[in-house]
């Protein structure tokens, strides 16, 4: 588990939730889930990325709990959520599924809203009875459903199987990460953050990579490399909202495009000047706005009097 090394105040210092619990997924794997928000609120579930956890969701959760009923979650081996041998798509679609079964109500629905590996559980679950049941609109956020690997431009050398063998050692490298020194923003703001990004935000960004347990940092690399989810995306039959940054290095806009492109309902591509792969944390309100936007308009409040 995580050594949760979070900023303590701030826009990025995670809030208290309202309520927590632990949702099981299919193959026994425990899930930390937090609830924000007031009851009864149109509902927003977030799934964080690779090495982060509910933390990263600190900026949309202080905004949106005001009037939204937030639910946040650690994906396995992440942040509060216990490691587990099994690491794969289905793992990922699976315990979204437990999730939504065990914050939502039968029946209720939700915008989801997934950053990098979280997108990827969003296309993951997309043919699941239970993610249609809950799924009113979707937000993708800096992902890509294959050839990730191939496509960073972490490495700023010439596309082919050199720069793909060593793009994949070192994201797939066991070494440990260590404390967050000067050096390591600098690493990490160069790898997954805009050249314009606030130093506060790499603060938040580099202390929550780094509570990473680095097996666990390692064994989901593998499951990233090797991804290929281009049929799934043609299954999220419902309003789908695609964020990217213009200077994301992990996955650079040619995915945004191709999501884009092939979903049966895209709602829109916003592509966002300078910004790097941490999206919510670089762009907050924007991404934030965007989370509104598709609960005001594919979420129907049931008042007293309309009931």
């Amino acid at each position: 588990m995580s050594r949760l090394l979070h900023v303590g105040s701030g826009p990025y210092a995670p809030p208290a939730p309202a309520r927590e619990l632990t949702a099981v997924s299919a193959d026994g794997a425990r899930l930390h889930v937090e609830i924000h928000g007031p009851e009864g609120a149109p509902a927003v579930v977030l799934a964080h990325g690779w090495t982060c956890s509910t933390a990263f969701w600190a900026a949309q959760i202080r905004a949106l709990a005001t009037d939204h009923r937030v639910i946040a979650y650690d994906q396995r081996g992440h942040g509060r959520s216990p490691a587990h041998p099994a690491c794969s798509t289905d793992a990922l679609a699976d315990d979204l599924e437990a999730v939504l079964g065990a914050a939502l109500a039968p029946g209720e629905q939700a915008v989801i809203a997934g950053h990098s590996m979280g997108g990827m559980t969003v296309m993951a679950a997309s043919a699941r009875a239970g993610f249609r049941a809950h799924a009113a609109a979707v937000l993708l956020c800096s992902t890509g459903s294959s050839q990730l690997v191939a496509a960073s431009t972490v490495l700023p050398m010439r596309p082919g199987r050199l720069r793909t063998w060593l793009t994949r050692r070192i994201l797939g490298s066991r070494a440990p990460l260590g404390p967050v020194t000067p050096a390591a923003r600098r690493i990490l703001k160069y790898a997954t953050m805009g050249p314009g990004s606030a130093p506060h935000m790499v603060e938040a960004c580099a202390r929550i990579v780094h509570a990473c347990p680095r097996a666990v940092r390692h064994t989901w690399s593998n499951v990233l490399d090797l991804l290929d989810l281009d049929h799934a995306v043609r299954e999220l039959r419902v309003p789908t909202v695609v964020i990217a940054g213009t200077a994301d290095r992990l996955t650079p806009p040619v995915h945004a495009r191709a999501l884009a492109a092939a979903l049966p309902q895209c709602a829109g591509l916003v592509e966002l000047p300078g910004i790097g792969h941490m999206t919510p944390v670089e762009a907050p309100e924007l991404v934030t706005g965007k989370i509104r936007e598709l609960v005001h308009a594919h979420i129907r409040v049931v008042t007293e009097e309309s009931a």
